[in-house]
């Protein structure tokens, strides 16, 4: 039996700050937890695909080890935003009624540079692993979505992840592709122990791990896709393609071993 995940749900109280960085216009906002949040937007352009990448990518990496922030639900209510001026951040607002994801804010991190710090191979590995997994093509040199805190290197933002979910009718053929993007990876050129990751990294992100980390994907996230009848049927889906994706680990650890 392993310990499954849960996450806290929260509600959104206060609109502090948009991070225009982000291309689907996250903020920093307090919840009624007192603590603040880098709250993703479901009404944002790539909507609830966009969650689910960050829920997923981030819990995935939670399981293996590496440090992520505190992954929250976080509820918005039909009131909120009225008063907000810019009529951008309103819109974005009203359409975002309801659960949407949300990430503990680290006050005072860094961005991290790799022309100044160096990350140790072991777990440059590791993350250059995950990201293999997750397709994620957002980890590069222009945007390394990493961030160093408390002298400890925190993964942020998975959104662009699993980008295979965009269009279903192909996802078990890409379930088994190489990621090719891996070569524009910030630390592959530190990641020398992709083999010995990879045997580690097997044997926790085991069945059962994954669906528990899928089952948290909430149903109302999982509509308007012809291709499954019922939420239930899409949540599987995603199951089905990283359980086959992590038996087949060697489709996307020789590409990166090879790109290096």
């Amino acid at each position: 039996m392993i310990d499954k995940p849960q996450l806290r749900t929260v509600n959104v109280t206060r609109y502090v700050t948009p991070l225009r960085e982000g291309g689907s216009m996250p903020a920093i906002a307090e919840a009624d937890d007192g603590f603040l949040y880098v709250v993703k937007f479901r009404g944002a352009g790539q909507g609830t695909k966009a969650l689910i990448a960050e829920l997923i990518g981030g819990e995935i990496a939670r399981a293996l080890g590496l440090k992520m922030p505190e992954i929250v639900f976080a509820n918005l209510n039909e009131a909120f935003g009225r008063t907000e001026p810019d009529e951008e951040i309103q819109d974005l607002l009203k359409a975002s009624t309801g659960l949407n994801l949300a990430l503990h804010y680290l006050s005072g991190a860094m961005t991290f540079d790799p022309a100044v710090t160096t990350v140790d191979p072991l777990l440059a590995s590791k993350i250059v692993w995950l990201d293999s997994l997750l397709m994620n093509v957002d980890r590069t040199v222009r945007n390394t979505n990493m961030l160093l805190w408390h002298q400890e290197l925190w993964l942020i933002d998975h959104g662009a992840s699993l980008y295979f979910h965009h269009n279903w009718a192909t996802w078990e053929t890409k379930a088994l592709q190489p990621f090719t993007q891996v070569k524009d990876h910030v630390l592959l050129p530190q990641a020398t122990e992709l083999d010995k990751v990879d045997v580690t990294f097997k044997e926790i992100l085991t069945d059962e791990r994954i669906q528990a980390i899928v089952d948290l994907i909430p149903d109302e996230w999982l509509t308007g896709e012809d291709l499954f009848e019922t939420p239930s049927q899409h949540r599987q889906a995603y199951f089905q393609f990283l359980s086959i994706r992590v038996a087949h680990s060697e489709n996307f650890v020789k590409p990166a071993q090879h790109a290096k």
